[in-house]
């Protein structure tokens, strides 16, 4: 009798999870790979859910190097300010091709114990891409002299496609490694070939077609998700600012089944000199309005002001441009802090003009830091 029952509250425990798990995905939506971890749709579900009434704020490289320092241990610019590391820590691929092979391997070792690490503190990682030309090999940027528009090259069909897939192993070998001390896979939310619409990167617009771009996008999910088994991305659209209207904001994107986030990097808007809240609001409206007819998740994924020379940018700006529509924005994430240059910084440190009023930011209850989320992996 004892048996029986115990089977039968297994059973009901079973069905139980599963309907919370369906009512989440009927509310929030879902990540596009359908075998995507438990942890990997959790955070989806759960950015969707916090992003109703807050906005985690992210800062690039954040515990990696900042304003005078580099690989300090449980560092960042950010605690040192507030007391806690940004909600959102932004690293980078940059330096898992173009370069020896021990250097790479360095690197992924590197980046995999500062994700973890992230995992581990509660915080959420995202993955930008700076990826060095495959067919030239002359950086990410675009360079006349020496450039070449390597995007049909490497797509299939490309006579680079097979380089180009060995880049992709080398990925997801790594993804598939990163793990936190639950002995997890950790989540990361992926933003390949950012900036798109423009033409500093030698993915740009006018670098490539329409179809090009498309197609190097499908393939580059499909051969992730599906052809190399890697299960805990959260794949993010983001192009620059350069847009008004949804149409236009649309032009290059492959479809609602190859896309988790739609995003936006906004300098410009923001800028020291043009500052404009009403066009910045607009064009995070667009996006936010988008996700959420679409249950996709919607971010502000680059912004910031170098320097930070006005003492209010983050209330008088940033926070009430977020703020205008009532929008939906999983995170707003600030470039970084470099380690060397005196005025290349996007966050506050100690005795930075603006920390008052950052501290201000932080406190707002719509900004959510690392020492705010609880169990932002579990249900």
């Amino acid at each position: 009798m004892m048996k029986q029952l115990n089977l039968l509250l297994a059973i009901f425990l079973i069905l139980f999870s599963t309907m919370l798990l369906s009512c989440a995905s009927i509310k929030y939506g879902k990540p596009i790979d359908p075998n995507a971890t438990e942890e990997t749709v959790n955070l989806y579900q759960n950015l969707a859910r916090l992003s109703k009434k807050h906005t985690l704020f992210g800062h690039q490289h954040a515990t990696e190097y900042g304003h005078g320092w580099t690989g300090d241990e449980d560092r960042s610019d950010v605690k040192s300010v507030t007391g806690s590391h940004p909600a959102v820590i932004g690293v980078d691929f940059s330096g898992f091709s173009g370069r020896p092979q021990d250097i790479i391997q360095k690197n992924k070792d590197n980046l995999r114990k500062i994700v973890s690490d992230t995992y581990d503190r509660g915080g959420v990682v995202t993955v930008a891409w700076h990826f060095s030309n495959p067919v030239s090999g002359d950086g990410f940027y675009w360079k006349d002299s020496t450039s070449k528009p390597a995007v049909r090259y490497i797509i299939p069909g490309g006579e680079a496609h097979e380089n180009y897939k060995e880049i992709l192993d080398g990925i997801a070998e790594w993804a598939k490694s990163v793990r936190g001390s639950d002995g997890k896979l950790v989540p990361m939310i992926f933003r390949p070939f950012h900036e798109f619409d423009g033409d500093w990167f030698w993915w740009g617009k006018s670098h490539t077609t329409r179809e090009e771009f498309i197609d190097l996008w499908e393939f580059t999910v499909s051969y992730l998700k599906d052809s190399s088994d890697v299960h805990n991305f959260i794949y993010a659209f983001s192009p620059d600012n350069r847009y008004l209207t949804e149409e236009e904001y649309l032009e290059r994107y492959p479809g609602d089944e190859w896309v988790d986030m739609v995003g936006m990097d906004n300098y410009g808007d923001l800028g020291r000199n043009n500052t404009s809240i009403d066009t910045a609001a607009l064009k995070l409206k667009i996006i936010s309005d988008y996700a959420r007819k679409n249950k996709k998740l919607a971010a502000f994924t680059e912004t910031g002001l170098e320097s930070i020379p006005d003492t209010t940018w983050w209330t008088e700006t940033l926070l009430k441009t977020m703020n205008r529509d009532k929008m939906r924005l999983a995170y707003v994430l600030v470039w970084r802090n470099d380690a060397k240059s005196p005025t290349h910084f996007y966050a506050p440190f100690p005795g930075q003009v603006s920390v008052p009023d950052f501290l201000k930011f932080y406190r707002d209850p719509y900004t959510l830091f690392e020492n705010d989320l609880v169990n932002i992996y579990r249900k």
